[in-house]
């Protein structure tokens, strides 16, 4: 695909990469490297730390080995009132 910088300095990808973020990469022979990336809040960043990851990887492991079964409410009550004395 051939495009052409407009007057305005503006290039067209098309409408499937609208609204998108890319990372622009200009390299020393002059390319250009548009890496598709995503935003994410300040706030949600450590959401994406390795030790996070590790920790989010642990726990769907364990998920995995401890499907989910129904609970025995009576048996869970008493369990709480031997907790509690």
């Amino acid at each position: 695909m051939l495009k052409m910088v407009g007057t305005s300095g503006q290039l067209s990808l098309g409408k499937q990469y609208a609204g998108r973020y890319f990372e622009i990469h200009v390299q020393a022979d002059g390319a250009i490297l548009l890496k598709p990336m995503r935003v994410i809040p300040e706030s949600d960043a450590w959401l994406y730390t390795p030790e996070m990851r590790e920790r989010l990887l642990q726990a769907d492991t364990w998920m995995d080995r401890h499907p989910p079964d129904e609970t025995d409410l009576d048996a869970l009550a008493a369990n709480l009132q031997g907790i509690a004395q």
